[in-house]
């Protein structure tokens, strides 16, 4: 057994970015120890800051492409807080409710399925949504991702298909789905029936270098692409 008594706190920063002064991980925001937001929260801010940097770096986008970094970055340290907060509610109730709500979980949990998903001992992180934020174009039609959501993995060929993604834009076409050819964008098709299934069949997908959906397809012409591509980097 072991015991122990600490202290910790859910707070994070106003703005993330203060012109050339860029905040990440604890600097930014701090979580309490459930669920492993802390370090993974750290790893998302990075994984969303570094290609907007190069990007801007390289002379493909503008100085505003970073500014979207805090836009995107507090709504998941937002989250991380909402989702670390309610777990420590849940361990650590703070009044009679919360006490009573807790122990009818735990009680009820031993026989009733029901009742074990709601036992929160602290879930594990999970990439936030972005959908609605700056950088995202709309869907018009069609059923699949939403933009903006995270990229869910599938078998593809002999591996994974994240492993295909990521690190560059890239268009993902899914299936039936066929797209033309715009300059400078890789190309991945999938046809696993696990990726249909998640992605949807005759989708066409632009994919931030960090794994998130820029936009959606299921007609799309050169402009279209290049335009959601635009957006993709700020502009």
């Amino acid at each position: 057994a072991w015991v122990s008594v600490y202290a910790f706190q859910c707070r994070r920063l106003e703005r993330f970015v203060h012109g050339r002064v860029i905040f990440a991980g604890d600097a930014a925001h701090v979580v309490s120890p459930f669920g492993a937001r802390g370090g993974n929260g750290g790893i998302q801010d990075v994984d969303n800051l570094c290609w907007k940097l190069a990007a801007v770096l390289r002379g493909e986008a503008g100085p505003a492409l970073v500014e979207s970094y805090n836009e995107e970055r507090l709504r998941g340290a937002d989250e991380n807080i909402l989702h670390s907060s309610r777990a420590t509610n849940f361990m650590s109730p703070r009044g009679r409710v919360e006490r009573a709500f807790r122990d009818a979980v735990l009680a009820l949990a031993a026989e009733a399925p029901f009742a074990r998903r709601l036992v929160n001992s602290g879930r594990l992180s999970q990439p936030c949504s972005l959908a609605g934020l700056s950088l995202q174009t709309p869907a018009i039609a069609g059923v699949g991702l939403a933009p903006g959501a995270p990229c869910p993995d599938a078998p593809h060929g002999e591996g994974w298909l994240l492993n295909a993604l990521g690190g560059r834009f890239c268009l993902l076409t899914i299936g039936s789905a066929k797209t033309p050819e715009v300059a400078g964008l890789a190309y991945v098709h999938a046809d696993s029936a696990a990726a249909i299934a998640r992605y949807g069949d005759g989708n066409v997908y632009l994919i931030r270098p960090d794994q998130h959906v820029a936009a959606r397809f299921v007609a799309a012409s050169v402009e279209m692409i290049a335009q959601a591509w635009r957006r993709a980097l700020g502009g």
